[in-house]
């Protein structure tokens, strides 16, 4: 813009031009001639009087003020030190542009011919081709009287500064909306292994953008000469991964793009090209499933079913994770068809690759299925007959069991609301009776506590592995301390569990040695069948009888109106079912569960689908009790209106008078028939410790209903999906 000052100086210099320029009188006394400003006139001095002024500025035709200060001192430290001011700025030497005249873009090309005619087919220079569009000129990247060599250290050419200079276009949200790209790629670049690299550890074999996108020729990724264009990725990270390129050329993967079938996966595929990782952190093991998925989506669904899936899409990002992902099994950069010899899941690698996690796996470890379906019974017929008859075990004892518990509520219910009296009364008496009757020892208490406890560790650890797909699995392995924390706590749950059931054995074995005489005849001394039947099938047994299957049909009429309360002995069909339930949990899921921690062992004389089973088999019977006792026997126990909040017979080991007579009449008109009731007679001790007892009892049952809410919700979320 003009100013005063501006005037002035053009003013002086005029003067200095004539007094300067030799006078040229004519004879006749002719006026001096016309004086013109010369190229040698116009000198870096005489533009400097006013660049050189760190307050001058212009207006844009945008009304935008700019400033058009040069300092001088960072100019002749550049690399175009020795050129003056007209050399770049040619059209000035015929007339100094003002608004009128605005002064000419530089064209670097006056000396850089064949950088600028690469730079005029690349991406940048096409974009600028009707004028300036924002994409990315010369100075853009090499500034403008500040040019420094690309090897300068602070040049933003240079190799550690790129990605700065580069995203002062690629992290900016308008330039990059209006050219539709990619936001925030610079800030990626710096996150990832490559620019962590350069930019904090100062390795300058790292890879910058122009090591991936050239620098005047960069073109867009669809472009087929791009150095980043689908076809050339291998090539372009060849030059720093010259052996990985070699072998990835090799693979199947490689082989696929070669006879251009789109199919092929490059390195961006599974690296990603601006957020590249460390390939050993857990995170990349974590989404590098989701990136074979993406090709593979069938065998990543099957493979999500697997415990190596499941741990994986559960697993820690700061722990270190010790499943298996699909490269893993499959290869990395060398993958090859399982037909191919030289695969790592051929018939000769297979044993070996899975020795690397499993030291010592058998041939027949080998058969295990990594991606089984057990929907598809032509292919994996065993599994698929194994996983209807689980889950049809599942919905047969869901639903008679349900439909049990709804029929028991509605008439509790309409008692209720028709004598609710009668229930409040029973409910007091049970609990503030004066005579009391011991119902479980100390040893059965104490083995209910190992119960417990085991069985809500095994769901808490188990359950998020079967609902892998929800937020609160994921919550409860990173509050656990990952798969490797989750997995040793289960075994323990596991131990416990067969320990308990071993004490239950070994308990009924002594009591049944200790109590050997009543089997035979006083008399004779011979044992007796009609007394060992009678132990075994009598009323203190937990044995199925027939009279337990009379007293469940006339609970049934009971539920309907159609018969009286039926009563009961020591021991009720539930309670019968929920024993023997016990048997057969720790049968099937102990057994499975072993199968599955010791595959080795078990795979030396069963085939490798037996892991497969075992899986099947434990997760679905892991959901039947954990659905079953947190629903059927939390109602029993719970949320009986007679009962409600909790039943402390468990806990206390002690039975009311008036309990066993609304209850269990049979059991107490035997004792008393039998003159046997006293032995059974105990002093009241519950209040000296009802004060931790019952606190611990809820706390199992809160957790157990909180568990029950997560797997409602998870198989709904399934469902839903």
């Amino acid at each position: 813009m003009r100013t005063p000052l501006t005037d002035l100086v053009r003013l002086l210099g005029l003067i200095s031009a004539i007094t300067l320029t030799p006078a040229a009188h004519a004879a006749d006394g002719d006026p001096t001639p016309e004086i013109k400003p010369t190229e040698e006139q116009l000198t870096d001095e005489t533009c400097m009087e006013c660049h050189g002024q760190k307050d001058l500025t212009k207006e844009l035709p945008g009304g935008k003020e700019v400033s058009i200060f040069v300092d001088e001192k960072i100019r002749k430290s550049s690399v175009h030190a020795d050129l003056s001011c007209t050399d770049c700025h040619e059209d000035l030497t015929e007339e100094h542009p003002d608004a009128d005249n605005p002064p000419k873009p530089v064209n670097c090309a006056t000396c850089h011919e064949d950088q600028a005619k690469v730079y005029a087919a690349s991406i940048h220079g096409f974009s600028n081709k009707g004028g300036p569009s924002g994409a990315a000129s010369c100075a853009s990247c090499h500034g403008t009287h500040d040019i420094l060599s690309a090897a300068n250290h602070n040049s933003p050419t240079y190799k550690l500064n790129l990605s700065k200079t580069c995203g002062k276009c690629h992290n900016n949200s308008e330039i990059t909306d209006k050219f539709e790209m990619a936001s925030d790629i610079a800030s990626h670049y710096d996150d990832s292994i490559h620019g962590r690299g350069l930019t904090e550890m100062g390795l300058v074999v790292a890879p910058a953008c122009n090591d991936c996108h050239g620098t005047h020729d960069i073109m867009r990724s669809v472009d087929a000469p791009s150095p980043v264009n689908r076809v050339n990725v291998a090539k372009t990270c060849g030059k720093c991964h010259v052996g990985i390129e070699e072998v990835y050329n090799e693979s199947i993967h490689g082989q696929l793009l070669a006879k251009g079938d789109p199919r092929g996966p490059v390195c961006t595929d599974c690296h990603t090209a601006h957020d590249i990782e460390n390939p050993e952190t857990v995170h990349f093991k974590q989404v590098s499933d989701d990136r074979c998925g993406k090709c593979h989506e069938d065998s990543l669904t099957h493979y999500r079913d697997t415990y190596h899936g499941k741990a994986i899409k559960l697993g820690r990002p700061n722990i270190a994770s010790d499943v298996a992902a699909c490269y893993d099994c499959h290869g990395i950069h060398n993958i090859q068809p399982v037909a191919n010899p030289t695969s790592t899941l051929s018939k000769e690698n297979r044993q070996a690759t899975c020795a690397k996690c499993h030291p010592g796996a058998t041939v027949g470890f080998t058969g295990y299925i990594a991606h089984a379906n057990p929907l598809d019974s032509s292919k994996d017929p065993i599994l698929h007959y194994t996983f209807l008859f689980m889950t049809g075990l599942l919905l047969c004892v869901f639903a008679f069991f349900g439909a049990h518990t709804l029929l028991w509520l509605a008439r509790s219910v309409w008692i209720y609301r028709h004598d609710s009296k009668k229930y409040r009364d029973i409910k007091f008496d049970t609990q503030q009776d004066d005579e009391w009757f011991t119902r479980f020892t100390p040893f059965d208490r104490f083995l209910h506590l190992m119960v417990v406890t085991s069985f809500l560790l095994l769901v808490i650890t188990g359950m998020p592995l079967k609902f892998y797909y929800t937020d609160w699995a994921k919550t409860i392995f990173d509050l656990i301390g990952g798969a490797a924390s989750a997995r040793a706590l289960h075994r323990f749950g596991a131990i416990i569990t067969f320990l308990y059931f071993a004490l239950h054995l070994f308990d009924l074995a002594q009591t049944s040695w200790t109590n050997r005489k009543a089997l035979r005849n006083p008399d004779t001394g011979k044992l007796e069948l009609k007394r060992f039947f009678g132990a075994i099938f009598g009323p203190d047994s937990m044995v199925p009888t027939m009279a337990d299957l009379r007293e469940f049909v006339a609970h049934q009429k009971w539920f309907f109106g159609k018969g009286p309360k039926p009563q009961f002995d020591r021991w009720t069909y539930w309670e019968k079912f929920d024993y023997f339930a016990v048997f057969w949990g720790v049968f099937i899921i102990g057994l499975s569960g072993l199968v599955m921690w010791f595959p080795q062992f078990f795979t030396a004389f069963l085939p490798g689908w037996s892991i497969n089973i075992a899986l099947i088999v434990h997760s679905d019977e892991a959901l039947l009790a954990a659905g079953f006792i947190f629903t059927v026997h939390f109602f029993n126990t719970h949320f009986r209106l007679e009962k409600f909040p909790m039943d402390n017979t468990i806990f206390s080991g002690r039975i009311s008078k008036t309990e066993m007579i609304h209850e269990r009449k049979h059991w107490y008109d035997r004792l008393v028939a039998t003159n046997r009731l006293d032995e059974h007679r105990i002093r009241d001790e519950w209040d000296r410790w009802k004060g931790i007892a019952r606190p611990v009892g809820f706390m199992f049952f809160g957790t157990g209903l909180v568990l029950l809410a997560l797997i409602i919700y998870a198989m709904i979320t399934r469902l839903v999906h």
